[in-house]
């Protein structure tokens, strides 16, 4: 294993890198008889595309997906679905100048040390492109856990240190930033824009909401699915930390504010997030993750070049002030694929086939 493929039973591997032909992948496990296009697919990616959010990179991406495999007469037949997307607008040359300098924030001292040698192009394999694979897979599972009432709201919690209410989440994707409360969408923007003049970036908290999971997911001890879903979430590059339910609040709680209790009615809260001993309790399941901020930034910054020299780092190109919104397509998919992946687990193959 080379950290490429993540799930167990519903198996994603992807390749590809910032500046290359293209990315793809292919996704195993997936059940068959669930009807599944490539514009099911491309709603989806059109939501974390390059080029069209707010204080996003002028990168033009039309993201088309191209589905190879596993799909006949428009259902998916129980075989490795595999899939592609050329890069359209790659620029390799813009990178040409650093080529030999470490860019704080960034894998390129990591990956150096690891391989002995990287692709500088954008950070290849390590940069935020990568995660169009993962988008495709968490879309299939979407799909596939939908014919199970599985339901999935991902919005913006947070942007520039600057947090909404969770009002809406149903309708998140059809405002600006993927915001839960209309009334913050001009805050974030004045951020955005004041940042951006800076030649600063921003980070932000994104909030994943799973609706219809049956209790009794997760493994016990070592595959929690709480546990599943943190492993899942922190593999996001841009993501720093990762939260379930209450989260780092729990810890300011005493037991009988923190604890869910249970009627005949069922819980009377939610601070567990929708897990308990890391299995499903049949609640909302809530994930949140903390995003970091850009690290690519046009103010000078210190660091090293491969001969160890002091140099001073201004970055030009095409870059986002904030991973979000972009990112938050990203999360929901990591969360979707590993649900999918533990209700395989808990009920198998053959119950998870479409009548």
């Amino acid at each position: 294993m080379c950290g490429n493929t993540f799930g167990r039973v519903f198996r994603l591997t992807t390749f590809g890198e910032s500046h290359g032909i293209g990315l793809g992948g292919v996704l195993d496990g997936c059940p068959p008889g669930i009807e599944l296009s490539e514009e099911d697919i491309q709603k989806e990616l059109e939501k974390r595309r390059p080029g069209k959010n707010i204080g996003s990179t002028t990168r033009s991406e039309k993201d088309k997906v191209q589905l190879l495999s596993g799909i006949f007469e428009g259902y998916t037949t129980g075989t490795p679905i595999g899939f592609f997307i050329k890069n359209e607008d790659q620029r390799p040359r813009d990178y040409s100048q650093i080529k030999d300098i470490f860019r704080p924030g960034h894998a390129d001292f990591t990956y150096e040390a690891k391989y002995g040698i990287r692709d500088y192009r954008g950070g290849g394999r390590s940069s935020g492109r990568e995660t169009v694979s993962r988008v495709v897979g968490g879309a299939i599972a979407q799909k596939f856990l939908k014919t199970k009432g599985i339901d999935f709201f991902a919005y913006t919690k947070e942007l520039g240190g600057i947090a909404a209410e969770v009002i809406s989440p149903k309708t998140a994707e059809e405002l600006p930033f993927f915001a839960p409360d209309p009334s913050v969408v001009e805050l974030w923007k004045e951020r955005v824009e004041e940042v951006k003049k800076q030649g600063d970036s921003i980070g932000g908290i994104v909030e994943v909401q799973v609706l219809g999971v049956p209790p009794g997911l997760g493994e016990p001890v070592f595959d929690k699915l709480d546990a599943r879903l943190a492993y899942a979430v922190m593999s996001v590059g841009a993501v720093k930390a990762v939260e379930i339910g209450s989260g780092i609040e729990a810890a300011h709680l005493t037991g009988s504010q923190n604890n869910d209790y249970i009627t005949k009615d069922g819980f009377t809260s939610n601070n567990a997030g929708g897990i308990l001993g890391g299995i499903s309790s049949g609640q909302i399941i809530i994930v949140r993750a903390a995003v970091k901020p850009i690290p690519s930034i046009s103010i000078p910054q210190k660091t090293i070049n491969k001969r160890g020299q002091e140099v001073s780092l201004q970055i030009k190109g095409r870059h986002d002030v904030s991973a979000i919104p972009r990112i938050v397509p990203v999360i929901k998919a990591m969360v979707a694929l590993t649900i999918a992946d533990m209700y395989l687990l808990q009920f198998g193959y053959e119950k998870a086939k479409i009548d």
